[in-house]
């Protein structure tokens, strides 16, 4: 029969660093993976105080990161990126302050750029179907309805 891995403090640290070394992390995920690596709730405390320390884990970078590559890369909007941060327990204060690393400006630029692409990509002839879609395609990306609903009747 299979038996799982295990590991000492020194090891699942090492192995926790270059988790969190290779790409941003949140808590949540961190304290996920220790799970998973079966180790005991005061080694994961022990571990998490670690990485803290030694800059590893940082809540607040790690939620500019996520802001900034989700908008400029996947073109979410603040309603889906407040919703999947809150989904992985950040606090309220650090995201408004990632908030602030977007400027409306861009913000709206980025908008009307993936409101216009996607309108040229819909084939649809009736009119209120075409508006139904694009309405539906903004909204689950995460931007504000009111947003929306001005675009949509702007460009159909």
């Amino acid at each position: 029969m299979h038996r799982p891995k295990t590991y000492t403090l020194d090891e699942a640290q090492k192995r926790m660093e270059r988790y969190c070394a290779y790409q941003e992390r949140c808590h949540q995920e961190v304290t996920k993976k220790l799970y998973a690596m079966r180790m005991i709730p005061e080694a994961r405390d022990k571990i998490i105080v670690h990485l803290l320390e030694h800059n590893f884990l940082n809540e607040e970078r790690f939620t500019k990161t996520f802001v900034l590559g989700k908008f400029r890369i996947k073109k979410w909007g603040r309603k889906r990126l407040e919703l999947e941060l809150k989904i992985r327990e950040i606090s309220a204060y650090n995201i408004k302050l990632a908030f602030k690393e977007i400027s409306d400006a861009e913000y709206l630029e980025t908008f009307n750029q993936l409101a216009e692409k996607k309108v040229a990509q819909i084939k649809e002839s009736n009119l209120q179907k075409k508006r139904k879609k694009l309405a539906d395609y903004l909204l689950y990306r995460g931007w504000e309805t009111h947003l929306v609903y001005d675009k949509v009747n702007e460009l159909i």
